[in-house]
């Protein structure tokens, strides 16, 4: 993705360099997203649909910083490493051999490397999420 089309207009620039990017703000409730294809075997139940928009990538493609949305449904998932922060919705996440995990805003949200997810999404979840790979 070009990192200069990650800022919504009137934020600034992002800096293009991955290794010193520049510091910048984006309001993510009202971030243009754009569709990302979902496999059609994750799709549990319902028709969910998944936008997002990469916002800084680290040079060497292991560190992603960006906002991920899904519509309602239920999808399987086979988790990176990732940090995210719900800004709006509401899902229900089953850790496969884990703890079941009610999100919605404001809540702050741990998934480990390989973990087995079911998400039960029940209002449209947008969330601000940092993975490491």
């Amino acid at each position: 993705m070009d990192q200069a089309s990650a800022a919504p207009a009137g934020s600034g620039p992002v800096d293009p360099s991955p290794l010193a990017p520049a510091s910048f703000a984006v309001r993510v409730c009202d971030a243009e997203l754009e569709p990302e294809p979902l496999d059609p075997a994750q799709i549990v139940s319902g028709a969910p649909e998944v936008t997002g928009k990469v916002l800084w990538e680290s040079a060497d493609g292991k560190q992603i910083r960006g906002i991920w949305q899904i519509t309602p449904g239920v999808v399987t998932d086979t988790e990176a490493d990732e940090l995210f922060v719900v800004v709006s919705g509401r899902a229900t996440v089953e850790v496969e051999g884990g703890d079941t995990l009610e999100i919605g805003p404001g809540d702050a949200c741990v998934l480990r490397e390989g973990d087995r997810t079911t998400w039960t999404v029940h209002e449209t979840l947008r969330k601000a999420y940092h993975i490491s790979l």
